[in-house]
């Protein structure tokens, strides 16, 4: 028979990259063979070779040679009278080995078998994407932007792989368009209708997780070791790390020469505020580094209740709480307690500069309260709320937000 290259006749097979060859050989043996049963009855006595170099196809048929009225198997026996056509010098109990054209099958055979191959290849292909990825969650994948839409944005990656990543696993001042090229980190994998669904997320903290580890040395060389991480993402995160070797300092490993190796993850996550702080077993010392920006002068803890009562100065308490609670909710996450923030006893009467309140209040209210002389906490709640409405330009819903602030500072 004319030799047939199986991979110039199924031109799919070219778009099958996620299958090692010796797979497809395999797949094509089982689609041939069973073409061979539906024309023989039976494929035990055939042969077929599939050359996986150049995809030549080669299928041999032996039948054992009977006397003429003697064969009882057609697909198994074959008459002597008949082989004689073909061999002069073949005997009674001999094998007749003949070779079968892939044209013998007839044309709707082949396209039969065509169709089913290229249907039990691009499920294997599935199968094999799906394995592939579900042993790589939790890496970091780069791709590119194909699609966008409200819920969700499609990504393609290097080899070809759709990737979705939903709006809810975006950080929030994430904006992508078409080509652009985006990193996460891949968060799940499902099959889904007999198709292979890949999510990725960029807010999950595995992600600032595979950060550090691209661009701190030392974390991925397991010198330092990150023990914990919380993000707002997009806000803030809060990175605990602790190295195994003393002459290591894990927080300005991690930071780098004047902030060189945080920069970039920094950028990468949409400015997020990240503080990274030395991991200790010491509770007490743990809250204290987890409220960081503020210092904290005493801790009382309920180790039953998993409470921390944290006594702070007056200036420092707004930088404690931080913006949107987001630095005291994650220091609470960080340690596993439930923190409550106290003015430091000899300080509840003291007064308190305006500005300590930039995180609640917005700067332009706190100018405009600054322009009629109101500096400080105190020096507000000291008006009413209708003279502050009649000395400055605020409304008086604003007013009332603003007084409520400033006098939770004191409660």
């Amino acid at each position: 028979m004319s030799k047939i290259n199986l991979i110039d006749s199924f031109q799919e097979f070219k778009e099958f990259k996620n299958i090692d060859r010796p797979t497809v050989i395999s797949v094509l043996e089982e689609v041939f063979r069973s073409m061979i049963r539906k024309k023989f009855n039976t494929d035990e006595n055939c042969d077929v070779i599939v050359n996986p170099d150049n995809g030549d196809l080669e299928i041999w048929r032996t039948r054992t040679v009977m006397e003429d009225g003697f064969s009882e198997d057609d697909d198994l026996e074959i008459e002597l009278s008949e082989v004689r056509k073909y061999d002069q010098d073949i005997e009674v109990g001999e094998d007749f080995i003949e070779q079968i054209t892939l044209e013998s099958f007839g044309r709707r055979a082949v396209l039969a078998a065509r169709q089913t191959l290229v249907a039990k290849v691009l499920e294997l292909e599935k199968d094999e994407v799906f394995k592939k990825y579900k042993d790589r969650i939790g890496e970091i994948i780069t791709g590119e932007v194909y699609q966008v839409w409200k819920k969700e944005t499609l990504i393609i990656d290097d080899e070809g792989s759709e990737l979705l990543m939903p709006k809810t696993e975006q950080i929030p001042a994430d904006y992508f368009k078409k080509g652009d090229t985006v990193r996460a980190v891949i968060l799940a994998v499902d099959m889904v209708n007999a198709t292979p669904k890949i999510i990725i997320s960029r807010i999950a903290p595995t992600f600032l997780q595979r950060l550090f580890e691209m661009e701190v040395p030392e974390i991925f060389d397991g010198l330092i070791t990150v023990k914990n991480i919380v993000r707002e993402p997009g806000e803030r995160a809060k990175v605990a790390v602790e190295s195994y070797d003393d002459r290591i300092d894990p927080v300005g490993a991690c930071v780098g020469m004047k902030g060189s190796r945080i920069h970039g993850i920094v950028r990468e996550l949409k400015n997020e505020n990240i503080d990274v702080i030395n991991y200790t077993n010491n509770t007490s010392l743990y809250i204290q580094r987890a409220l960081s920006p503020a210092k904290v002068t005493s801790i009382k803890l309920d180790e039953e209740t998993k409470r921390a009562a944290v006594y702070l100065k007056p200036e420092q308490v707004s930088l404690a709480i931080g913006r949107g609670g987001h630095n005291i909710k994650l220091a609470g996450k960080l340690t596993g307690y439930e923190i409550d923030v106290y003015r430091e006893a000899g300080y509840e009467d003291e007064d308190v500069d305006i500005e300590e309140f930039s995180d609640e209040i917005d700067s332009w209210i706190i100018d405009e309260l600054k322009s009629i002389g109101c500096d400080t906490a105190k020096s507000v709640l000291a008006l009413s709320t209708d003279e502050l409405v009649k000395r400055t330009d605020l409304e008086e819903e604003t007013i009332k937000e603003v007084l409520n602030i400033l006098k939770s500072e004191f409660e």
